[in-house]
């Protein structure tokens, strides 16, 4: 069984203006912060998700694929932050963050504004490194 959600060759700035105000400029300099994070360029995974770096990994069932390091997607609710390595690590940070939800790699936020900008960074830069040591970078 296929992977459906795969890069693209999308225009990931094109995307992220179609967005609505505010989540459009909260997407754009959370790309920013990638960026600057990663040194790596975006991508579009699956039409709706802006990806950073990439990994191989087979499941259990020897399903084999590809997914990013770290990333985001504009959701209508909110926006989804992928924090790969989970949350386990960064309960003292979740509590300095502000305003969130977390899933079993997601953190939810409803806009940038409403959080500590620089713990985001400090996590998504954990995260992003420690996946990066883990797996082989593509």
């Amino acid at each position: 069984m296929a992977i459906k959600t795969q890069v693209g060759k999308e225009d990931v700035v094109a995307f992220l203006q179609q967005q609505p105000e505010p989540r459009q400029s909260d997407c754009l300099a959370l790309l920013d912060t990638m960026k600057a994070v990663t040194g790596l360029p975006a991508q579009l995974w699956g039409g709706s998700i802006v990806g950073f770096g990439s990994y191989d990994y087979q499941q259990k069932g020897g399903v084999k694929g590809s997914w990013f390091l770290t990333g985001f997607a504009p959701r209508k609710q909110n926006i989804s932050i992928y924090i790969m390595t989970g949350f386990p690590q960064y309960e003292d940070l979740l509590k300095k963050l502000g305003p969130h939800k977390t899933g079993m790699g997601c953190l939810y936020i409803k806009k940038l504004s409403d959080i500590d900008q620089t713990v985001l960074k400090e996590m998504i830069q954990t995260s992003f490194q420690q996946m990066k040591s883990k797996y082989t970078q593509q």
